[in-house]
């Protein structure tokens, strides 16, 4: 155990240039912002992807996607790309006035994902 630490100690005392020690520490300095940035923003998605339906729009002329993804159970909403604006639902859309009654219903057959 005593020779580790004695090999330890002396590579630690030999003498390292300036740029060999900035380089170590510019590398480590880089690889814990990048931990860091990477880490946030995959728990930032994981926390901000609620599951909804999409919100339909119904007229004289037809039914169509709002565009918009609500979520039932919260009652939130935001603009969907699973929701494309102005599609046609197809013809077996199974309507649920959700959240107390919306003015639009939604289609509990086509779920998606939205970010508040």
């Amino acid at each position: 155990m005593n020779n580790k630490f004695d090999e330890l100690t002396k590579s630690m005392a030999q003498s390292v240039t300036r740029r060999a020690a900035l380089k170590k520490f510019g590398v480590g300095l880089a690889g814990m912002a990048l931990a860091c940035f990477g880490l946030a923003n995959k728990a930032r998605a994981a926390q901000v992807r609620p599951q909804g339906y999409c919100q339909i729009h119904n007229t004289f002329s037809g039914h169509y996607y709002t565009g918009n993804c609500v979520d039932p159970s919260g009652c939130v909403g935001a603009p969907s790309a699973d929701c494309p604006s102005g599609t046609a639902p197809d013809k077996h859309a199974k309507v649920d006035f959700g959240c107390g009654g919306l003015s639009y219903p939604l289609d509990t057959n086509k779920g998606c994902n939205f970010v508040i």
